[in-house]
């Protein structure tokens, strides 16, 4: 018989155990280090409230921080008869602890056990996230400053509009960023806040202390209302998806244009061979793959907050199975999207830009907006000045002969790097990872 915390002495069905349980063991894994780190608080706060003994929990904390630490090397298994991970995490406390194992379930249930790990995995995984956004971003606003007098034709409708820069281009990437991270504070603002203690969605007759084990896991604050802590589930995967996305879309636009200013047809950038790859049957090829799977792959992750409101979007307040089906599509996206930002971050230090771009004859029109403004300048009314600039071009007598100045904030010429580098500062200092990180290490004895 498999071991489950809710075994009440008889046998299940074996099919619908294999049903039921589905790939959990393997998704629990990822849990695991939090389920334990949960556990290590929760019987903090209950010898604090007279529910567990001191010499107890002088036997169970480092029994705990040995599993956490198997755990975070890899040596901690689900085994084959065992539902889940809060089921192994108690099952290995009892075979080294005997009964004293058995305590470490009260005032407790595996909803807000699952809500609890899925919050620190969450967070987890964000703080890694957010480190490595914010190394893209300086990757982008260093190649910002680096090419920022080199200009490119910038395009509306895929059709040459108005000069550009590669500083503005790779500076627009960076300004993205900058925003995509703000929506992410928003998601680890909701992820920060703690649910044990909701038990099954009701609360708990025991003496809890909440508080307790928010300020030991290093939460803001907490979910309050037990019930709304259940409806968290899948609500938060969706939030947290949703900020996912947005950075999702920023790289994925950017490999887009990669791919486009890579091309022979456009020839912005060039990427050194060991960025591409080639083709089977064509000895010239220098294929963009790189850009293309990332482009794919952030494509996948758009997906995902619609993939999670399917599951959960006809669902009453309360706890229900379906919801174990939302790890398998939220817990791709961390690693997806990890290696989507490093490998855009080192395409980008390897790639070189033509510097001699806007040489190209067939380009020239883009200063047809300076042209105009430079006649503005001279006194000529601009629905004027636009006729007179638009006959030439039709007669093919358009010359532009100005200078190109570019001074208002965010422009080719004033691109206020500095500016959205200190927004972004601000949104760090906000997420507060080193308080996190102080509480984790108390709880893991570190």
């Amino acid at each position: 018989m498999a071991n489950k915390l809710w075994d009440k002495g008889y046998s299940e069905d074996a099919r619908i155990d294999a049903f039921t349980v589905g790939n959990d063991r393997e998704l629990d894994l990822a849990l695991a280090p939090y389920d334990i780190l949960g556990t290590i608080a929760h019987i903090t706060m209950l010898r604090s409230v007279g529910l567990l003994q001191e010499e107890d929990l002088h036997l169970l904390v480092p029994e705990l921080r040995s599993l956490y630490r198997e755990a975070i090397d890899g040596g901690f298994v689900i085994e084959p008869d065992v539902e889940d991970v809060h089921s192994q995490v108690e099952l290995e406390l009892t075979r080294r602890l005997g009964d004293i194992g058995k305590k470490v379930h009260t005032g407790r249930s595996r909803n807000d056990q699952v809500l609890l790990d899925l919050n620190l995995y969450a967070r987890a995984r964000i703080e890694k996230t957010v480190l490595k956004a914010a190394s893209l971003f300086r990757t982008l606003q260093d190649a910002s400053e680096k090419y920022k007098d080199v200009l490119i034709p910038g395009y509306t409708h895929l059709q040459v509009a108005m000069p550009s820069s590669f500083g503005l281009w790779f500076g627009a990437y960076a300004e993205s960023l900058a925003s995509d991270l703000g929506v992410m504070k928003a998601a680890w603002d909701f992820v920060n806040r703690n649910p044990l203690g909701s038990a099954a969605g009701y609360g708990s007759s025991a003496p809890l202390d909440r508080e307790m084990t928010t300020r030991l896991l290093g939460f803001d604050t907490l979910d309050y209302n037990s019930v709304y802590a259940q409806m968290t589930r899948g609500k938060m995967e969706r939030i947290v998806s949703f900020a996912y996305s947005c950075i999702a879309e920023t790289v994925g636009k950017l490999a887009c244009d990669g791919c486009l200013f890579s091309s022979q047809n456009f020839g912005f950038l060039h990427l050194p061979d060991a960025l591409t790859t080639g083709s089977s049957i064509m000895p010239h090829k220098k294929n963009p793959d790189v850009f293309e799977l990332v482009r794919a792959h952030c494509n996948r992750i758009l997906a995902v907050p619609g993939s999670v409101r399917l599951v959960t979007g006809n669902l009453p307040s309360g706890y229900f199975r379906d919801l174990q089906v939302l790890k398998e599509v939220f817990f791709p996206i961390f690693d997806v999207m990890d290696d989507c930002l490093d490998i855009v971050g080192y395409a980008v230090r390897g790639m070189e830009v033509n510097t001699c771009v806007m040489e190209d004859p067939r380009y020239k029109l883009s200063f047809s907006v300076e042209e105009v403004n430079r006649l503005v300048e001279s006194g000529v009314p601009f629905r004027d000045a636009y006729r007179q600039v638009a006959a030439s071009i039709q007669d093919g007598s358009f010359e532009f002969h100005g200078k190109l100045e570019h001074t208002h904030e965010g422009s080719i010429g004033n691109l206020c790097n500095d500016r959205v580098a200190a927004r972004l500062e601000k949104v760090l200092e906000g997420f507060g990872f080193d308080k996190v990180r102080s509480a984790i290490a108390g709880l893991a004895g570190e």
